[in-house]
């Protein structure tokens, strides 16, 4: 973690090798004290099925309430890319990815929606917040159709 100076900002940065590999950068919130929320979406996220090595594809919805730092997004994108190659279960990659964010950067609040393609047929979706949001955010619906397949 890495918060005056921005490893990737403005740099050539790679693909980082694993997500534990991966860097985020954070920068101080150019509106601290201010309730807002940020949204980032990653509507062609991949990982490995842990027992298969197949690929799996997500659309990730991440929500939050900044402090007094934000994420860099570059960084993010390029530890979400990190997972490419990184074998999870939905529910860990999941949430996996939104307590580093939470517990790095330490925001009022967060909240991650993975909306997972189907495995064998069926499609899993995976929640995970930090708990009761600020009563006075303004939270949009994650706007992630249902899976419905051909129907």
């Amino acid at each position: 973690m890495s918060s005056d100076i921005p490893l990737h900002l403005g740099q050539s940065s790679g693909l980082p090798p694993s997500p534990g590999e991966a860097v985020l950068d954070y920068v101080a919130n150019p509106r601290s004290g201010s309730l807002y929320c940020v949204r980032f979406a990653a509507p062609e996220f991949t990982s490995l099925c842990p027992v298969t090595g197949q690929p799996d594809f997500a659309h990730l919805v991440i929500d939050y309430a900044p402090d007094e730092t934000i994420v860099e997004s570059k960084s993010l994108k390029l530890f979400l890319g990190s997972f490419r190659n990184h074998c999870g279960f939905h529910e860990d990659v999941t949430v996996g990815i939104g307590q580093r964010l939470f517990d790095e950067m330490r925001p009022q609040w967060l909240r991650i929606g993975g909306y997972w393609y189907p495995r064998g047929g069926i499609p899993i979706d995976v929640f995970w917040q930090s708990g009761a949001p600020p009563a006075a955010l303004w939270l949009p619906d994650q706007g992630v159709a249902p899976y419905r397949g051909r129907g």
